[in-house]
């Protein structure tokens, strides 16, 4: 028991009396095991944030846009398209928007040159648009029935495009839409599910067609489904548009891009974890060469030990226990660091934290097993050394 605890501790005072040295054969240990688990944790956590914001958002959204068959360069749908989408029995609510072409925004004078080469979406929508995609305002309200009965010029903006305004929640505010005022009477939060709309601006189908001088009729509709019937109500939306016709409708369902965000950081998680295997890999290379050249810087030591009567077995095992010692520190602090990656970024990404705690012993024993494997030869080397050769290396 005394020659093992006295092994023990030679390999680790031959660690400690090198401390550059061991510090550079950890490293291929350190980012292997920091890599995979920094890569499992960080897909693992992206995807959880993006099953909860799926949770909060429902994935029974569909958006339906008009073909080229509607017209020729701005195809529309007809007037009565949301009556005909919600005859459908898998429908629970449909909303209609039309993209304005040719309306400039312009949210103060002077700014006109800017918005001119960077245009503002400007979109004509329904009453139902913010309970069909289930966002709330963020402040004031939405446009209702009496803005288009009384000839209202209201407008709604985006959160994005709010901002870039420099809207102050509750402030009277008018921006310019071609060459007519229009009053802000709400913002509408973020929306998930279409980004795009967080930086447009809204108005009535009234004011898209008797104020600013376009056709108003919608070419895209937002739909929801009953749970569990997307899919057969995208199949089915662009029947009841058309009526059989041979108009063209294309649906979207917009949870599946996020879906498929979801199988991207899959495969990232895939080629971060070979990266962290081809580390360990080099690493092993690396602890191999080092502790290689260590043998022979050390021959004036080990010709000692063997003259003083230590054998071949306990020469080996000194050095096999410095490449273990170096898995296991390595594996540790690796594993530490990865941890401490997947803690950062979720923070900064704000992100549910997970990581795969059953998972990093597989990672760090992997480690152990390539520095234990790469110490192989040198301990070998070392062994056979006999004390009349270590004089002529020293």
């Amino acid at each position: 028991m005394n020659q093992i605890g006295d092994l023990v501790g030679v390999a680790w005072s031959g660690l400690k009396a090198r401390k550059i040295r061991t510090l550079l054969i950890m490293l291929g240990p350190i980012i292997g095991v920091a890599a995979m688990v920094s890569a499992v944790g960080l897909t693992e956590s992206a995807k959880g944030a993006l099953q909860a914001q799926l949770s909060q958002l429902g994935t029974n959204l569909v958006i339906a846009q008009a073909g080229g068959t509607f017209g020729s360069q701005n195809p529309t749908f007809p007037s009565n398209a949301v009556q005909r989408v919600e005859n459908v029995s898998t429908v629970t609510g449909a909303s209609a928007t039309s993209n304005l072409s040719g309306v400039i925004s312009i949210p103060i004078q002077g700014a006109s040159g800017y918005y001119q080469a960077f245009p503002v979406p400007v979109r004509a929508a329904d009453d139902e648009l913010p309970s069909v995609l289930q966002v709330p305002l963020l402040d004031g309200r939405w446009l209702s029935t009496a803005d288009t009965r009384l000839h209202l010029r209201s407008v709604v903006l985006g959160e994005g495009i709010a901002k870039q305004y420099g809207y102050l929640p509750g402030e009277t505010r008018t921006i310019r839409l071609n060459n007519s005022n229009f009053g802000v009477v709400g913002v509408l939060g973020a929306v998930a599910l279409d980004p795009e709309l967080d930086n447009a601006a809204f108005v009535t189908q009234w004011a898209a067609k008797h104020v600013l001088g376009t056709n108003g009729r919608p070419n895209q509709l937002y739909i929801r489904a009953v749970p569990g019937s997307t899919q057969a109500t995208a199949n089915a939306i662009p029947t009841a548009i058309s009526l059989g016709g041979t108009n063209q409708v294309s649906t979207q369902i917009p949870t599946d891009i996020l879906q498929a965000a979801a199988q991207a950081n899959k495969t990232l998680q895939q080629v971060a974890l070979l990266a962290g295997l081809l580390a360990l890999t080099v690493g092993g290379i690396g602890i191999a060469n080092v502790m290689s050249i260590s043998v022979i810087q050390r021959s004036a030591e080990i010709g000692i030990r063997r003259a003083v009567g230590h054998s071949r077995s306990k020469i080996g095992a000194q050095f096999l226990l410095e490449s273990l010692f170096v898995g296991i520190l390595g594996g540790i602090i690796g594993a530490i660091l990865g941890v401490a990656v997947v803690y950062g970024v979720s923070a900064f990404a704000g992100w549910v934290v997970v990581i795969a705690y059953r998972e990093i012993p597989i990672w760090m024993g992997l480690a152990l097993l390539v520095s234990v494997s790469a110490g192989l030869y040198p301990s070998i080397k070392a062994a056979r050394l006999e004390p009349l050769e270590t004089l002529r290396l020293g």
